[in-house]
């Protein structure tokens, strides 16, 4: 049951955009200042205006968070910003109430035995659409006459030119870089931009391990299959938000631009696994790793003197 002390009130879609973008509460706006339980003895307007900001505030927070960490559990984002499963409860529903995010079932790889699956709130494009700045409809439509008027390769180039300065920007960040660190650099840049982007090791695969070889030790055997794990796993890029989603939606070259762009600054092959702009609740990039990068690299080189001739 809701009490008067932990309910204060819906608000509407145009307050609650206004609370999550950090504005005032737009006069008129229903529910700008909380619904008094009857049962609630009457409070001093400016308690309440106090009370309604500070409810603002937390509720910008809450949908923040779950903009930069993507998907999350009510209890990881209760825990981060401090506040208890009452009152984190409190602000997810009327986020929910708004349309400004959503919930999600997590995926599961192995049994949790009984229960039911951990239910995961995610940002809303109407929740994505509080944090944007960006003119989306004016940047599509001068795309489309871009590539009515002169083809789809110049949208291509147009993609380039623009991934071209954050490019030079980046790349003078990550110049002194060592090379292990320049992922989780590239992501406090873009993050520096609005991008809430995020550096972390990638899953490694699991295979069922082949039979040790006739008087092998077994603890060879597991180094040899945490090295296997280590060099297939590479690391991943995650951006949580994107400023021209919409438009990349319609025109995923920009996104083939950027995901380019990543691959010359890490000096790494890189892989595009989800995008906002199609769908998903994060753009996710696989970056190779190291030493897998470098036997790629090396099979190229002895390939190419092959095909030239050359003692293989």
């Amino acid at each position: 049951m809701r009490t008067a002390d932990t309910e204060p009130g819906r608000v509407s879609l145009a307050a609650a955009h206004d609370a999550v973008a950090g504005r005032p509460v737009r006069a008129g706006s229903p529910g700008s200042s909380g619904l008094m339980s009857p049962v609630a003895a009457p409070r001093p307007r400016g308690e309440l205006s106090a009370q309604a900001r500070a409810e603002r505030g937390t509720r910008a927070r809450v949908a923040r968070l779950i903009l930069e960490l993507g998907p999350s559990t009510a209890s990881l984002i209760g825990g981060r910003l401090g506040l208890t499963p009452a009152a984190i409860r409190r602000h997810l529903d009327n986020l929910l109430a708004e349309g400004l995010i959503e919930t999600r079932s997590a995926r599961t790889y192995a049994s949790r035995g009984r229960g039911r699956p951990a239910r995961l709130f995610a940002i809303t494009d109407a929740g994505r659409s509080a944090f944007e700045h960006a003119y989306d409809d004016l940047a599509s439509s001068a795309l489309r006459f871009l590539a009515t008027e002169a083809g789809p390769a110049a949208v291509e180039k147009f993609a380039r030119h623009q991934v071209s300065e954050l490019e030079r920007r980046y790349g003078a960040v990550l110049a002194g870089v060592a090379p292990g660190e320049r992922v989780r650099a590239l992501a406090d840049a873009l993050s520096a931009d609005g991008y809430a982007a995020s550096a972390s090791a990638a899953p490694a695969p699991t295979p069922a391990p082949a039979p040790a070889p006739a008087g092998a030790a077994a603890g060879a055997t597991a180094m040899a299959g945490e090295a296997a794990a280590a060099l297939a796993g590479g690391e991943q890029l995650c951006q949580h938000h994107c400023p021209v989603a919409h438009v990349a939606e319609e025109f995923p070259q920009l996104c083939e631009a950027e995901t380019e762009a990543f691959s010359r600054l890490l000096g790494r092959p890189v892989q595009r696994l989800a995008t906002i702009a199609h769908g998903d609740g994060i753009c996710t990039t696989h970056v190779t790793g190291h030493s897998l990068a470098d036997r790629q690299g090396t099979s190229a080189q002895a390939g190419a003197e092959c095909r030239g001739g050359q003692p293989c």
